[in-house]
């Protein structure tokens, strides 16, 4: 009997994790010059973010006034997004000698910052599938 109870409660747990969705994120980068890319960190808790520990990265090539990328095989839930345009190409974010970013640089939800990054509560939208997209303003 002990075993019939184990065996349903795997075959149970296996049929839940098989229905889990998964869901695309598009994320739409307005207001950029037409060079570089776009370099944008996906993380998923606050303390993620917090502590710059990003679940997923993604860039894209930036062509025109407008980039666009499409991040595949995201469970639903939370997430905020920090992203640069890095306009000279180097793959880092451009800082003056005080510290302060010298490329554009954006959030989530539009987000802003004051002294440092736009905060959680404020960059955090919800992801579900099929499909979500971001606009973000530069």
């Amino acid at each position: 009997m002990f075993k019939s109870l184990i065996a349903a409660a795997l075959l149970g747990l296996a049929a839940t994790t098989a229905h889990a969705q998964t869901a695309s994120l598009t994320i739409v980068c307005d207001n950029l010059k037409p060079q570089g890319k776009v370099m944008i960190a996906i993380y998923d808790s606050q303390e993620g973010y917090a502590g710059d520990k990003a679940v997923r990265f993604a860039a894209a090539e930036v062509t025109g006034s407008q980039a666009t990328v499409s991040v595949d095989g995201l469970a639903e839930g939370d997430y905020a997004l920090k992203m640069f345009h890095d306009v000279d190409g180097d793959g880092k974010m451009g800082m003056n000698p005080f510290g302060m970013p010298t490329e554009p640089f954006a959030f989530s939800n539009n987000a802003r910052g004051t002294m440092g990054p736009a905060t959680w509560a404020a960059a955090r939208f919800t992801v579900t599938a099929p499909v979500t997209t971001q606009t973000i303003a530069f």
